[in-house]
């Protein structure tokens, strides 16, 4: 048995003073505190000082990094992506498709699926499952996304992306204001899929129905969205008001400006609000031209464009929560749970996220300032 010990630690839902932290194996036994118990008689002891314990970040929206994409066929691709998440504090991933033509959609549903079931290896993020964003896209929100391997939504086709993903399919955003995007959204939910509203230019109502059938999370908030107006409020206007869903959005103050940042954390609060990154092949990397799914893009100054159009980001999840940290004064405690409680649970994804017992024992190393000191996966890393 391993004991952790640190100055604070952040469940994320509370905050404990001079926590111990017991690890067995790949999962977390028991967690308490100096002030009231004692250390256990026999345990290895792991002090981190002033440091602070945190849960693993989940990344539920990710292309790639460290020049891979999550869609190529090279084995070398998700090891290299996941070793550059695990430095950033990710334990824990989405790979994330973008739309291209079907069979290749497929192909790449069957390798994250392999990489899925295969037993993980140490060092490394793991994939917990993958984000469907394409091909069920509006041509008119459409962002970088092929035109021509966009697809009207069909329950047929999900069914074929499902089957290649063998179940793994956790996430899919979908444009509900397509002909057929309702029957899909069903039929997704009904599997146990979270449908995630974006990349639409649909009107507030049709939002609202979208919601009322099932879906649950919206897809970075503003981008790839009809721009909100007071008289016309559109999709944004529900993702906004209504509680019955989680968000996300992208926090580099690229795609969205700081105090639209603070304003979207102040609409959807610590409970609702979910981190992600949006990140691509350049992420970690030099300014340059990449690839993403079927097409490429190019890096100037840390911004991901193709075509005149932003396509994806080099942000890291460690960075988005200092990120909201200084754009709306968040403390770390907020910031934390909305890169690993809340993506996790927007997810479907259980006893990933959050410290307690019976949990997987995927942790941070915080500074207080969000600085990522150590990560580890499974109880792996220390």
């Amino acid at each position: 048995m391993i004991a952790l010990t640190a100055s604070a630690l952040l469940t994320p839902l509370e905050r404990v003073e001079q926590p111990i932290l017991l690890l067995e194996g790949d999962q977390i036994v028991r967690l308490s505190s100096r002030i009231s118990e004692e250390i256990p008689a026999g345990a290895r002891l792991i002090d981190f000082g002033d440091a602070i314990i945190a849960p693993g970040f989940v990344d539920i929206h990710n292309h790639g990094g460290a020049g891979r994409d999550v869609m190529e066929a090279d084995s070398a691709a998700l090891p290299a992506i996941e070793k550059l998440l695990l430095s950033h504090g990710v334990t824990g991933y989405l790979p994330t498709t973008v739309t291209a033509p079907l069979d290749r959609t497929l192909e790449a549903l069957h390798r994250l699926a392999d990489a899925i079931d295969t037993a993980a290896e140490p060092g490394r993020a793991r994939p917990l499952g993958i984000h469907i964003e394409g091909p069920f896209l509006s041509h008119v929100r459409r962002g970088v996304h092929p035109p021509e391997h966009l697809l009207p939504p069909t329950v047929e086709v999900f069914d074929k992306m499902w089957q290649a993903a063998r179940g793994h399919i956790r996430l899919m955003t979908i444009a509900p204001e397509l002909d057929g995007a309702f029957d899909v959204v069903t039929e997704a939910v009904r599997r146990g899929v979270t449908v995630s509203i974006g990349h639409s230019d649909a009107d507030l109502n049709t939002a609202r129905a979208a919601v009322d059938a099932g879906a649950r999370h919206a897809t970075h908030t503003f981008n790839a969205m009809q721009p909100f107006s007071h008289r016309d409020p559109g999709i944004i206007g529900e993702v906004l008001t209504d509680s019955r869903i989680t968000a996300d959005i992208i926090a580099d103050g690229v795609h969205t400006d700081p105090s639209v940042v603070k304003l979207f954390l102040q609409a959807k609060g610590a409970e609702k609000a979910v981190l992600i990154t949006d990140s691509t092949a350049a992420t970690g990397m030099p300014d340059g031209r990449y690839k993403m799914g079927a097409f490429e893009f190019e890096v100037i100054d840390g911004k991901c464009m193709a075509h005149g159009v932003l396509a994806g980001s080099v942000l890291t999840l460690d960075r988005a929560a200092r990120n909201v940290m200084q754009f709306a004064d968040w403390d770390l405690d907020r910031a934390v749970r909305s890169a690993s409680l809340n993506p996790a649970a927007a997810a479907g994804l259980t006893n990933k996220g959050e410290i307690k017992a019976g949990a997987s024992a995927d942790l941070i190393v915080l500074t207080p300032s969000g600085e990522v000191q150590t990560t580890i996966v499974a109880g792996a890393g220390i």
